[in-house]
Formats: structure tokens, C-alpha cells, sequence
């Protein structure tokens, strides 16, 4: 039987950036049972994809916001009005949201808008350019989420796993992607789930190629809004403001740039700005380098603690 820490409901609600037809999707954390914790089995994660429901782990997402994970942190940063359960040991991670903040967030909260950037550039790009140069922008794709690949999983040099574009023997391509890997002693399934990831952003390209054109504009709107949200969010860690999961001041702004207010041209000049902030952020920041691992480990142990009397 699990002990629930916190659940909270969609992402949309929390950050204030649902419509009408927003999902509705519970994230939560959970302490592991004492076999878990102590024996031979292991939990990381429970997923019910037909629910849209992701329940962590104590452990996994503390690694995950020791990491800055963008998506575990705003759960952190939740509206106490937002949250189903809240348990004291739910209370005492949310009091303690500092130990978890340190430099990490430029790479993490960055490479997260990159990947949104990237993917509305794809998808805008697949009408006009011609199929060497939208080969470029999933190579780009791919290479701009090559930092974060290297921090999630066993690390690994550039030499080690190298992605470039040459010229391909298929009659429908003058080029394509190629990879060459050079590993040894490598961990599998953090080499599967780095295959997975880079054949996810290939697979998201291709679905832009078979797609509704008013569906399609919803879920590129969608990308705008995530994009300069995740600027804004991660701007303010930087400058030292906390986790703000919920964007009261810029909610009607988002809003208008899910409905498709702005034209993409806006929307790109929009995130130059954003970008500049988010850099200043990162050059003058004080938060520290690494998060306080001692303190959190503390905090673990605390927690864990209770749980085995």
C-alpha cells in the first residue's frame, strides 16, 4: 500500500493556463512501501496513460528536483488549492523547496525551451524548406537535447555517440541522419532510453507531416505558450523568486497565445526577449552551483524514517 506525499491535478489548472478543453492529468508522489525501500523490489514510477496519471516515487522524484527537472519542480510549486492530498511529509518537501535549486536550472529550464522552440520551428518549417534542410532541423532537434541526455543518463562524450548528415542510399533522400557509437562497458537501458528519446523527436517530426491543420495549429499554439512559459518560470528561479507554478500575472498572456493571438512572427521576436532575461538570469544568479545534497539527503532519511517505525 502506497503513502501518498502530494498529488496535484493538470498541469494546465495549476500553471492557469487550461480552456475548456484541457485534459485533466494528476501527477502526485508517493513513499515506497518498506519492501521497496529496504528489499528486494524497487518502485520509480506508477503511469496510467489513459487517466493521464504519473505517480513518482519518493527517491526518483527527489533525483528529479535535484536535477531541476522543470516538470517536478512546478509540482513542487503548486497552489495548496490545487493539490487533492497534502500529508505532513508532502509539507516538509514543499517547505524545504530551496534545498533543490541550484545553477542546474539554466541547462534544464533552457534545454526544455529549446526543445519547445525547436519543435514549433520544425513544424513550421515542413511546408517550406526542402528535405535536406528539415534533415537539419531534426539533427538540430536532437543535438540540442544532447546536454540534457548526458545529465539524465550515464554520461557520454561526443565522440562517443556522434550524429552528423551525410549522403543516404534511399532513392527518396539526397541525404539523412547518420549516428555512430563507440561505447564500451555502457549501461543498455540508458542506451535504450537514449535511442527512445531521439526516436521520439523523429517521431514527433513525422506526425507533423501526416497532420490537421486545425489540430495541428492548437498543438503548435500549445508549444508557443510552454515555450515562453518555461522562459518566465525559470527566469525567476534564477533571480532567486522561488517556483511559481501558477502564472497569475501572466495568465490572460498565455491564454492569448494558446488561442493563437499572436502570430508566430510575434511569437518569435517574444522569445528573443524572454531569452535575453533568462540569459541575464543565469549570468547574475546566486543560487548556487549544486543543490544541497546533504540537507536533502537529511530531509530523506527524516521522511523514511517515519515510515519504517
Amino acid at each position: 500500500m502506497f503513502f501518498y506525499c502530494f498529488i496535484k491535478i493538470s498541469a494546465f489548472i495549476i500553471n492557469g493556463t487550461n480552456v475548456d478543453t484541457s485534459d485533466i492529468d494528476i501527477r502526485g508522489v508517493t513513499i515506497e512501501t518498506k519492501q521497496d525501500i529496504m528489499g528486494l523490489s524497487s518502485f520509480e514510477q506508477f503511469e496510467d496513460r489513459t487517466t493521464d496519471t504519473v505517480i513518482y516515487g519518493l527517491k526518483k522524484f527527489i533525483t528529479l528536483c535535484l536535477n531541476s527537472n522543470p516538470n517536478v519542480l512546478e509540482i513542487l510549486g503548486t497552489r495548496p488549492e490545487h493539490l487533492l492530498v497534502i500529508t505532513k511529509e508532502g509539507q516538509l518537501l514543499r517547505d524545504n523547496i530551496d534545498l533543490f535549486l541550484s545553477k542546474k536550472a539554466i541547462q534544464s529550464f533552457g534545454n526544455y525551451a529549446t526543445a519547445q522552440l525547436r519543435r514549433l520551428q520544425n513544424a513550421l518549417a515542413r511546408d517550406n524548406y526542402p528535405l535536406a534542410e528539415k534533415e537539419q532541423h531534426i539533427l538540430n532537434s536532437i543535438l540540442g537535447q544532447m546536454e540534457h541526455l548526458k545529465r539524465t543518463y550515464k554520461s557520454f562524450t561526443d565522440s562517443e555517440i556522434s550524429l552528423y548528415i551525410d549522403k543516404s542510399a534511399k532513392e527518396e533522400m539526397d541525404t539523412e541522419i547518420f549516428i555512430d557509437i563507440s561505447l564500451k562497458h555502457y549501461p543498455l537501458r540508458d542506451l535504450k532510453n537514449i535511442y527512445s528519446d531521439m526516436n521520439n523527436i523523429v517521431k514527433d517530426y513525422s506526425k507533423l507531416n501526416h497532420r490537421n491543420s486545425k489540430k495541428d495549429e492548437l498543438h503548435l499554439n500549445k508549444h508557443a505558450m510552454h515555450l515562453i512559459r518555461l522562459l518566465v518560470t525559470g527566469t525567476e528561479i534564477l533571480e532567486g523568486k522561488g517556483i511559481n507554478t501558477y502564472r497569475e500575472k501572466e495568465r490572460e498572456f498565455f491564454l492569448d497565445i494558446r488561442k493563437g493571438k499572436y502570430s508566430y512572427n510575434e511569437v518569435f521576436k517574444m522569445v528573443d526577449e524572454y531569452e535575453r532575461r533568462f540569459k541575464s538570469a543565469a549570468e547574475n544568479t546566486s543560487l548556487p552551483d549544486e543543490p544541497d545534497y546533504k540537507s536533502v539527503e537529511e530531509l530523506m532519511i527524516e521522511i523514511y524514517g517515519k515510515m519504517l517505525l
